[in-house]
């Protein structure tokens, strides 16, 4: 990460900027964590300091933002599915960087039918281990897999994102 708390876009051999969509699952789980621990009074400002501490095109903003909006708008209907599939586990007592982890790939799985559950959860794994370790990564997909069997939907493969 950079001193503004996101990283940047790399570049290529030919000096363009690459876009990820993992990058943009990151930032999502920051701002998140943001909104969870440390509620902004209002999400526009947020996304506007995020937009200007970020270098990324913007579709890469409209994706990360749309994330957030989406776990924020479906918080209650996300939180109850991770409640009840997350055994012995109280979501308070979470860690927080798990737990909105865990909501990004909830809120995917429940309401972004283009993007393969094996995807959100693959890059749920990834994140948790990145940001907090295996044991997270293991932990998050156990809920995960529960929670995908509860929402109905069929594991398809990974596509290249």
């Amino acid at each position: 990460m950079t001193e503004t708390g996101f990283d940047t876009f790399d570049k290529d051999e030919e000096g363009a900027e690459s876009f990820s969509r993992r990058l943009c699952r990151e930032w999502a789980v920051q701002l998140l964590y943001q909104v969870d621990l440390n509620p902004p009074e209002s999400q526009e400002i947020m996304f506007s300091d995020f937009r200007a501490r970020t270098r990324a095109p913007g579709f890469a903003h409209e994706f990360t933002e749309s994330l957030v909006r989406g776990v924020c708008t479906h918080r209650a209907e996300i939180d109850a599915l991770i409640t009840l599939c997350a055994d012995r586990w109280d979501i308070s007592r979470m860690a927080a960087t798990d737990r909105n982890v865990i909501r990004l790939a909830t809120y995917e799985i429940l309401h972004c039918p283009e993007i393969p559950p094996a995807v959100s959860i693959n890059e749920a794994v990834d994140i948790a281990r990145d940001f907090t370790g295996s044991e997270s990564g293991k932990f998050v997909n156990g809920v995960l897999d529960r929670i995908l069997k509860e929402s109905g939907r069929t594991v398809s493969p990974p596509a290249t994102e």
